[in-house]
């Protein structure tokens, strides 16, 4: 059975200062992944409440203390009366009513704020002692200046919904979400680079899959572009029907937009169709990836990735397929979300291990 060989020239001594420093930064960084993966959850089931909305200032520091008196309470209710939402949606909402949406958009700010926190602490904390590497200083620098524009970026995209409208920019919401993945995918990789070292030389045996695998995992985040406008336009509450869109396989009115491109942005027939066919490009292609693995001598990392993926992607297409029939349920939809992440994350390990494997000698 071949293995995996890592080969680095500058690769530390094993369990050595340096390379307990770099094992201690990759789980800090594995932390920061599995707070922003529960970041993406809360944020799905934000908007799945219309909780997003409820909080009609941007303050990222007293902004984490939440009203604690009747007046207080009674101030950021009348603000939130001031708001098109509330005028043109939620006119008969009480207090105790205004707090349950208020409560799950705190939650999702107070959670973005706890990794600002847990990213900068540790950061210098490390930096302090001297034990990040000097190639890496300028890439934890940069995931902290993302993080920040990341929480710039939130609040341009509710913005969009105080103003006429009481849904917030499916453009903005999608670029929200989208750099989410990315800062995600970048702390993720750090990670696994400080846990394995990376090789100089990949092996030429694999590069045909490494290079199908980093398609893959492009056309997973396409899907995950996609589905912020399924999200963003509430795309997901038509053609409640599968495999055809209400006896049809193309929608109707498809093309209605002028225009045309803005159809593939703004018209919720056509942004759903976009996403079905992303899916079924995602089946198609994974699978023909997973078949020419299998006929590829991979060592036991990858290989067992690659099986992953595709059990995932199984599971991810029946959550995106019950979703939309069902109508778009609060918890599946999360679900669904969630496994959007969770096939992302896989993609990633899976590239990652590609690209360090070697046959063994």
């Amino acid at each position: 059975m071949t293995d995996l060989v890592f080969t680095n020239q500058n690769q530390p001594e094993a369990g050595g200062p340096k390379i307990r420093s770099r094992r201690a930064i990759a789980i800090w960084l594995l932390m920061c992944c599995a707070m922003i993966y529960a970041m993406v959850i809360v944020g799905g089931i934000t908007r799945l409440t219309h909780s997003g909305l409820s909080i009609v200032r941007w303050d990222p520091i007293m902004g984490a203390i939440p009203p604690l008196s009747t007046a207080q309470w009674n101030h950021v209710f009348r603000l939130y009366q001031q708001t098109p939402e509330f005028r043109d949606v939620n006119s008969n909402m009480d207090l105790a009513q205004f707090k349950s949406i208020f409560w799950m958009e705190y939650a999702h700010r107070l959670l973005g704020r706890s990794i600002g926190l847990v990213f900068l602490l540790p950061f210098l904390y490390f930096l302090i002692r001297g034990q990040i590497e000097k190639q890496l200083v300028p890439k934890l620098v940069s995931m902290f200046i993302l993080g920040g524009l990341q929480g710039v970026l939130g609040w341009y995209m509710v913005s969009s919904g105080l103003v006429h409208n009481p849904h917030v920019s499916q453009y903005r919401l999608t670029a929200h979400l989208s750099l989410a993945f990315v800062i995600y995918a970048y702390i993720l990789w750090v990670a696994l680079d400080l846990l394995g070292p990376t090789v100089s030389a990949p092996a030429p045996e694999f590069r045909r899959l490494r290079r199908l695998c980093y398609g893959v995992t492009a056309l997973v985040f396409l899907q995950v572009i996609a589905g912020g406008f399924v999200a963003g336009l509430r795309a997901g509450f038509i053609y409640n029907t599968f495999p055809l869109m209400n006896g049809r396989w193309l929608p109707l009115g498809m093309f209605a937009l002028h225009p045309v491109w803005r159809n593939f942005f703004a018209n919720m027939g056509t942004v759903q169709f976009d996403h079905r066919m992303i899916a079924y490009t995602l089946v198609v292609v994974i699978s023909s990836f997973w078949f020419m693995a299998r006929r590829t001598p991979l060592p036991r990392r990858p290989r067992i990735a690659i099986h992953l993926l595709l059990a995932m992607l199984a599971i991810q297409v029946t959550l995106g397929i019950t979703t939309l029939l069902l109508v778009v349920p609060v918890p599946l939809a999360s679900a669904h979300q969630a496994g959007a992440l969770m096939l992302f994350t896989i993609a990633i390990f899976t590239s990652h291990a590609l690209r360090n494997a070697r046959p063994a000698t």
